[in-house]
């Protein structure tokens, strides 16, 4: 009976999320996961942390948080109806065809990668039993083109082959999926958030692919008991009656959908002076980046940040909050240096910079 009950209790809680507002603490990953499905456009974010840290719950928590779209019906790829520059091949011939388009609404979804997975199980290949039973070449999608304008979730990526994250980060910072395969050429938009999770136990990512990642959190256990006594009373409370669970924080989550989607709307409205721009090289340039992908992620960090605090103009005090996601996983690490040192020295970077600016 006991194990009846169990199995009960499984299927129950597998059919619901855990709400996102019931996330006890991780502020800062919950923070960089709200950016993101704001703006995908920052480069996605990438999550450290050891095993038990709410990761892969947060993750799935987010796609409750986010509002339907809409796409074009019967579209394999959920192309986007709004321009002609989100569209898939057979869309685009359908519109030059027939001229326009019935609209549906669709929920987003996580899609996940799998370790194993190859490069034709993510980008797409040609089908073979279509081939053989009717001799025609045909395409068969892959994850990148279910992924499109989802959650594309990529569990333990530091154990992933690195010319997969190579394909997958090219996708993502380009928007689009190119495919040729046995005289077939397809192009399908593959818009999606892009969120990684790992372990540093079990190695870490090489540097020119950490910087591909728009934002880093590190996430570790939380220390203070209260808060530990809260976790393990929420997580009874949902395996127990998850249904009734999520109502108790179905009008928190709504109020985060709702800061999203006008956060959403404000972004393209969010100005910025030359002297933002400054600051942001100065502190590139201060904490020793290489190349340009900071400045630009940070740009667009901080324009998001000020986009959720409805916000007309970009702040010093945007650029600071957007420094702490974006430089972190991009500073120099000398041999054998703690984590933490390379925390204190972004802060005071950040404070001598943001000290500069306050005396002009």
């Amino acid at each position: 009976m006991r194990d009846d009950n169990f199995h009960l209790i499984m299927y129950h809680t597998s059919r619901f999320n855990y709400p996102f507002s019931a996330i006890v603490g991780q502020e800062k990953m919950k923070k960089a996961l709200i950016l993101n499905a704001i703006n995908p456009s920052i480069g996605g974010v990438l999550i450290r942390g050891h095993k038990g840290t709410a990761k892969s719950t947060a993750v799935r928590a987010l796609v409750g948080l986010l509002p339907e779209i809409e796409t074009i019906k019967s579209c394999q790829y959920r192309c986007d109806p709004s321009g002609l520059k989100n569209l898939c091949c057979n869309c685009l011939a359908w519109l030059n065809d027939v001229q326009n388009f019935e609209i549906e609404k669709k929920r987003m979804k996580v899609v996940e990668l799998p370790l194993g997975a190859t490069e034709d199980r993510l980008v797409g290949t040609i089908n073979i039993e279509h081939a053989l039973k009717k001799g025609e070449k045909t395409f068969e999608p892959g994850i990148l083109a279910d992924a499109n304008r989802n959650i594309l979730y990529v569990d333990e990526v530091n154990l992933l082959d690195d010319h997969l994250v190579d394909v997958l980060l090219d996708a993502a910072a380009m928007g689009v999926n190119t495919v040729e395969r046995e005289g077939i050429s397809v192009t399908h938009p593959a818009k999606f958030i892009l969120i990684g999770t790992m372990n540093p136990e079990e190695g870490d990512l090489r540097p020119q692919l950490l910087d591909r990642f728009g934002l880093c959190v590190e996430v570790e256990g939380i220390d203070e008991v209260e808060k530990r006594v809260e976790i393990m009373e929420r997580t009874l409370q949902f395996e127990q009656n998850p249904h009734e669970f999520c109502e108790k924080w179905s009008n928190e989550d709504r109020k985060l959908t709702m800061k999203i989607m006008l956060a959403q709307r404000q972004l393209s409205s969010i100005k910025y002076s030359k002297d933002i721009l400054e600051s942001i090289a100065n502190l590139s340039v201060e904490v020793a980046v290489d190349g340009h992908r900071a400045d630009i992620f940070l740009l667009k960090t901080a324009q998001t940040i000020a986009a959720l605090h409805q916000s007309l103009v970009i702040t010093n005090d945007d650029v600071k909050e957007a420094a702490e996601l974006v430089l972190m996983h991009r500073l120099r690490r000398r041999p054998f240096q703690e984590p933490q040192m390379k925390n204190d020295e972004l802060n005071r970077s950040i404070e001598n910079n943001t000290k500069k600016k306050s005396l002009k």
